[in-house]
């Protein structure tokens, strides 16, 4: 093995052991500072007010390995998506978990350079092996939304049915946290207890539609505020809202159904050439290695891997009809 790549993958494999190691003692201290923090209370001290009673605030001028994720704007980005996928992970965990699992991509590239050379295919590896954490967070959050916008309009009837009862607004809220199964149910109890809490109305809305971006919990919340406003039967646009989220799911389920050859075919012009590559690799183990072995081989190999990601990639955007 040549010098220069041993040499490399050991400058790569010290920068992410250092990048851990930062990380850890980031929690570290992040989780000393939580603790002398609950000590102060404890002890009768002041504390700074906070208007969002149920967010954990970060410091006005974070420092060291939160600074530098700070000034990327992913800490912030990072944050919002584990939390709406249910997730109690840190984003400095997953900052962690994405650098541990970027080093069997590196040995991987640095053992089977098929995408240029050994440094490059280290890279790629590395890039991909890296973002599979991040991978397993959106879609954990992708599940996790499907669920609550499935839940959404068995709720807003439930909101309906209970003020027409004569509850008010905020009992309501209530029941339906006590009722709904999760994750809806998680949701409005934090909704309720912000604003049981005494954080206004509007605010407790506004972080409830930021931890559910959904476009159907926008609605419920612009025609909570609006009815705050001007007035109106709010049990009748409930009611009303649940039924156009049910009609929307049933066009939703229609465009699935016609779309469905679409995604079949992206599915097999997707896994045909990977089948193939691997049949081929069992019937005959010596016909592509010498592509692999040869350097124009290899930008072939690359040049497909990379058409078949934005071959699927485009079908997917061709045959996904917004609803």
């Amino acid at each position: 093995m040549p010098v220069g790549v041993v040499v490399s993958f050991v400058v790569v494999f010290a920068l992410t052991l250092l990048a851990v190691s930062v990380a850890l003692k980031f929690i570290d201290a992040r989780r000393k500072s939580q603790v002398a923090g609950m000590l102060q209370t404890a002890a009768g001290e002041p504390v700074l007010a906070i208007s969002n009673l149920l967010k954990e605030l970060d410091p006005d001028k974070p420092t060291g390995f939160k600074a530098l994720l700070d000034s990327l704007h992913f800490f912030r980005h990072a944050q919002e998506q584990i939390q709406q996928a249910g997730l109690n992970w840190s984003p400095s965990r997953l900052v962690a978990a994405m650098s541990l699992a970027t080093i069997p991509g590196l040995g991987l590239g640095i053992l089977f350079p098929i995408v240029g050379n050994a440094v490059f295919s280290a890279l790629v590896f590395g890039l991909a092996t890296g973002s599979l954490p991040y991978l397993y967070v959106r879609q954990k959050r992708s599940k996790r939304l499907a669920a609550l916008e499935e839940q959404f309009p068995d709720a807003l009837d439930f909101l309906a049915r209970s003020m027409r009862a004569g509850h008010a607004f905020s009992i309501s809220l209530e029941m339906v946290g006590e009722e709904m199964a999760d994750p809806l149910g998680q949701e409005f109890r934090a909704l309720f207890n912000e604003q049981n809490l005494g954080a206004p109305l509007d605010m407790a809305l506004r972080n409830f539609t930021r931890r559910v971006p959904l476009l159907d919990v926008r609605f419920f919340t612009s025609s909570v505020l609006l009815q705050k406003q001007t007035g109106g039967n709010l049990s009748e646009i409930l009611s009303r809202l649940a039924y156009v989220i049910r009609e929307r799911f049933r066009l939703k389920g229609q465009v699935k159904a016609a779309s469905a050859h679409g995604r079949l075919t992206a599915t097999v012009l997707t896994l045909l050439p990977v089948a193939t590559m691997l049949c081929l690799l069992v019937v005959a183990p010596g016909y592509l290695q010498g592509m692999a072995a040869d350097s124009d081989g290899k930008w072939m190999i690359g040049g497909a891997v990379v058409a078949q990601i934005l071959g699927n990639f485009f079908i997917k955007k061709i045959i996904n009809i917004k609803v």
